[in-house]
């Protein structure tokens, strides 16, 4: 049976409610009340916020790119080792239909990225 790590002190409240008492075992030798936060949430600093953006909206579009163009690249397609260890998975990678809904998937991600650009709010 696995041991458990003896609890050293009660668990407090994160947000104690309006008029509710502090228990007395919250309360330190001192007799001070431990701090408690009482403000809203902390906002995300502006530049941050513009940081995750861009990074999301690069990534989105690196991978919207790479899909549409990795379908009909025949080194990177048509070559590809997973492709030649299982011969079925090849035959249906080179249909004309599967190559298209690749690139449909990643003409997705680039209008995503755009729009997230486009339609971006800030405050």
């Amino acid at each position: 049976m696995p041991q458990q790590p003896e609890l050293t002190s009660s668990p407090i409240p994160s947000t104690p409610q309006a008029g509710a008492a502090i228990p007395p075992e919250a309360v330190a030798d001192d007799n001070t009340v431990p701090f408690t936060h009482q403000g809203g949430p902390q906002r995300i600093p502006h530049w941050l916020e513009r940081a995750e953006l861009f990074l999301r909206v690069l990534l989105r579009m690196y991978i919207g790119l790479a899909a549409c163009i990795a379908p009909w690249y025949s080194p990177v397609w048509d070559k590809n080792p997973l492709f030649e260890r299982f011969p079925t998975l090849l035959i249906w990678a080179t249909h004309g239909s599967v190559r298209g809904i690749i690139t449909g998937i990643g003409l997705l991600n680039l209008w995503i990225a755009i729009q997230r650009v486009v339609h971006h709010r800030d405050g």
